[in-house]
């Protein structure tokens, strides 16, 4: 399989996009799970806008999309992204976030919008 190589710049921006801890976590999440806007402000304890703005930053560079369920959409990890190598390969070495939305489920706050 042929990996397509990105330009310094386009590392660059994902690095730093990716240097937030909220939004690499973000991305750590939707890596196993597809969430939504009020599932990630549970989990970070911090208001809609805030979250909003963190995911049209992920989705404006590509590396997460949107699907739309009813009124809900719906964030998932790009895998088609020419980034997703990079951000894959990044992810790897990180430790798996399952456990912020498994507390959110014991807490019966793990939202499901559909």
């Amino acid at each position: 399989m042929q990996v397509s190589l990105i330009g310094i710049n386009e590392a660059a921006t994902t690095l730093k996009l990716l240097g937030d801890k909220t939004r690499l976590t973000m991305v750590k999440i939707l890596d196993s799970h597809d969430c939504c806007v009020c599932e990630f402000v549970e989990i970070f304890k911090t208001s809609q806008p805030a979250i909003s703005q963190h995911l049209r930053k992920l989705k404006d560079l590509g590396i997460v999309k949107e699907t739309r369920r009813g009124q809900w959409i719906i964030y998932s990890l790009n895998k088609k992204s020419e980034y997703y190598p990079l951000v894959q390969n990044i992810l790897q070495h990180l430790p798996n976030q399952d456990f912020k939305l498994n507390e959110l489920e014991e807490q019966g706050l793990r939202i499901t919008c559909e």
